[in-house]
């Protein structure tokens, strides 16, 4: 299947619903409930032949197949190393997931900040399956990927060294869930060695669907507290650490009880009337269900006694305790909050914000337009509008505004280090629309904005990594949004969203596809004299031109310019040319016809000539934009890459006679459209015979 079709396959299954929180789309198109099914009726155990028990799966560099690292790797399920596995035993805890020979402690800390809400991790985790019930080696989870939810199958033989396993364990020893997860995430990912090296945030958003925003505490904004309260009212997820200095300092307890390196939750934060004054708590989780915080607020200290009115505090031996948000700030080094998208929150109490999110891609030669840094080719990016109308109902820095938060992600790169390639640098930047703009959609501004107006705003930094995402406050208004990677010219997918705290409305900002056609047809009498008698020599006896006289007509007239560059014109180009003015059928033109062509070639040279701006002959991919404006075509970034990519050569130029034949292909479709939809409804109704007739022009 072409791109274009898998394209639109795809938008038509997300208008009906798939790929929701609730209805997850079937991963490499498995179906679990369908594939158990079958092995159960045939008494076998599933063997996954998408993600096989292969040196594949394992990785390409470090773990490829000539390593010595995978030497002696066995692959063997949970019953072949156990007498009685589980799938989960007393439910899903921090002591089920330890780390193997793979530095994938980043997705570690998010399972196991997973395993502290119960309703996600019934989600990530899906309950119906086991080592009893209808076990036959097949398991799934669901993850978020991009914009959409998938449901990955996964067979349970898992790669084995010296009798133990070589990645995530459980300490109990018989506990497989976390082992068969970190599967499925390798698999969507390519590979085991893909996923090693990364943050946090990715796999908190990666089993939530959330944005995930970081924060350092020795830099903390100045209304972090209120940001924690709203958030915790929103129903995020937030975690929090203590760096570590040293390989010695990991999961070190410090004298008041706390761990380094190690991933607490923060589950709540008050103020109180403490002494006269009001005091702001938060309240922290350790996941061991034990060492707590010994310092002041601690359970049972005696600060609780002199708090007037509610008392929030308990004394359990819990791993839950309470302690001042300065102290917070002092003793810990970073906080994530992962703001979850409301499909995933079950409880109405909380504060939904409203999420908007659009897929789009950066090509070389026409949409990668790279940072500001680059004048003439930033304004090919991708653009997104956003409108605020709302203000924030309790501005949490007592500065008037509407909040929102923005998120870039880059879409699989792990999947392409296997071939070399790994995370761009990405970043955007934010420009307040003008006036004479807004409210307008199907505009693509171009160089010339950019050149004169100055961003309002931009992400805090470009990064290489998967996503980039940061908040901002501003002012009631539209809001253009580009999103780049930071060299230009470099190909990538990526999924943008904004989460809000109030309803807004983003929407991707680019041109219309249309067309002015000059409908100035050359009658046959209406031929001068010269042009004639012109024509009678070249058409010869049937007067008539074929596709193969035209082009060797054309390859004539072109090959003696020195003004222009090119390899001459294609049979393809000029069977095109024939096919669009041939109003008889007959696969020729006549006099008229070929005098309206000519007119043609003669706009589209001086089209040509205009547009190469350094006199070299050919036209760059950035000035075939404009070109085809001239030429009386609008395009969307979609139909634009398309185009690029199929006349451009690769050193991002194209030639005359490329140039040609696309504007010639461009007219004939839409010719053809305006003649069947009479109604002008924008649709058209084809049967099988004739989308054929049509397709092989």
């Amino acid at each position: 299947m072409s791109g274009v079709a898998s394209s639109l396959a795809k938008k038509r299954a997300l208008a009906a619903g798939f790929g929701t929180n609730a209805n997850a789309v079937r991963y490499l198109n498995q179906d679990f409930q369908a594939l158990r099914a079958q092995c159960l009726s045939a008494g076998k155990l599933f063997c996954d032949p998408a993600f096989g028990a292969a040196p594949e799966a394992l990785g390409f560099k470090d773990l490829g197949r000539n390593s010595y690292k995978v030497r002696g790797v066995t692959w063997k399920r949970p019953t072949e190393l156990v007498s009685d596995p589980e799938f989960i035993v007393g439910g899903a805890t921090r002591t089920d997931i330890c780390q193997g020979a793979l530095g994938d402690c980043w997705l570690l800390a998010a399972i196991a900040s997973l395993t502290l809400n119960e309703y996600v991790m019934a989600r990530v985790v899906p309950s119906d399956q086991s080592f009893s019930d209808d076990y036959a080696g097949i398991f799934h989870f669901q993850f978020w990927q991009f914009g959409e939810w998938v449901d990955v199958v996964v067979d349970d033989r898992l790669p084995v060294k010296d009798g133990e396993l070589l990645f995530v364990h459980s300490a109990e020893g018989r506990e497989f869930w976390s082992a068969l997860l970190e599967k499925a995430y390798a698999k969507v990912n390519g590979s085991y060695e893909a996923l090693s090296g990364g943050s946090t945030t990715e796999g908190f958003e990666d089993f939530t669907g959330g944005i995930a925003e970081n924060y350092d505490l020795r830099r903390p904004p100045s209304n972090l507290f209120q940001i924690i309260k709203k958030a915790l009212d929103a129903g995020s997820l937030l975690g929090c650490s203590i760096d570590i200095t040293s390989a010695a300092d990991s999961e070190a307890v410090t004298r008041q009880k706390l761990v380094k390196g190690h991933a607490y939750s923060l589950t709540g934060a008050v103020e109180v009337d403490y002494r006269g004054r009001q005091e702001k708590l938060v309240r922290m989780r350790n996941p061991w269900g034990q060492v707590e915080w010994t310092g002041a607020w601690s359970d049972g200290s005696s600060e609780w006694s002199s708090v007037q009115g509610d008392c929030p505090h308990a004394n359990a031996e819990d791993g839950e305790f309470w302690m001042s948000f300065n102290d917070f700030q002092r003793h810990y080094s970073r906080i994530e909050v992962c703001t979850l998208t409301p499909d995933t929150i079950e409880d109405d109490s909380v504060k939904h914000w409203s999420v908007s999110k659009f897929d789009g891609t950066w090509r070389r030669g026409s949409t990668a337009g790279g940072c500001r840094n680059n004048p003439y080719t930033f304004w090919m990016n991708p653009q997104f509008v956003i409108t605020l109308e709302e203000e924030d109902d309790d501005p949490d820095d007592g500065e008037e505004g509407c909040s929102f938060v923005v998120g870039l992600i880059q879409k699989n790169r792990r999947k392409l280090r296997k071939q070399g390639e790994d995370m761009h640098t990405i970043g955007f930047a934010i420009y307040e629309v003008p006036e004479q703009f807004r409210g307008q959609r199907e505009v693509h501004l171009d160089k010339n904005f950019f050149l004169s107006h100055a961003q309002t705003a931009k992400s805090e930094t470009f990064i290489n990594l998967r996503e980039v995402c940061s908040r901002f406050k501003l002012p009631p208004g539209e809001y253009l949004i580009v999103p780049s990677t930071f060299e230009p010219h470099l190909n990538g997918d990526f999924c943008i969203r904004v989460f809000s705290e109030k309803q807004t409305e983003t929407q991707p900002c680019d041109d219309p596809v249309s067309a002015e056609l000059d409908d100035e047809l050359v009658a046959d009498e209406d031929v001068d004299a010269g042009f004639r008698v012109l024509f009678e020599k070249l058409a010869g006896s049937d007067m008539q031109i074929s596709a193969v006289e035209l082009r060797t007509i054309l390859n004539k007239i072109v090959s003696k310019r020195t003004d222009i560059k090119t390899d001459g014109f294609s049979m393809e180009t000029s069977r095109v040319m024939v096919n669009l003015m041939d109003d008889s059928g007959n696969g020729k033109l006549g006099i008229g016809e070929f005098a309206t062509m000519w007119k043609k070639i003669q706009k589209y040279l001086s089209i040509y000539k205009k547009n190469d701006s350094d006199n070299s002959g050919t036209m760059s991919t950035p000035e075939m934009r404009v070109a085809f404006r001239d030429a009386g075509f609008t395009l969307n970034n979609a139909i634009y890459q398309l185009l690029v990519a199929r006349y451009s050569d690769p050193d991002m130029t194209i030639d005359f006679d490329n140039f040609v034949g696309c504007l010639i292909r461009l007219e004939t479709m839409f010719r053809l459209f305006n003649k069947l939809d009479k109604q002008a409804s924008g649709t058209v109704e084809l049967n099988f015979q004739q989308w054929l007739n049509f397709a092989m022009l």
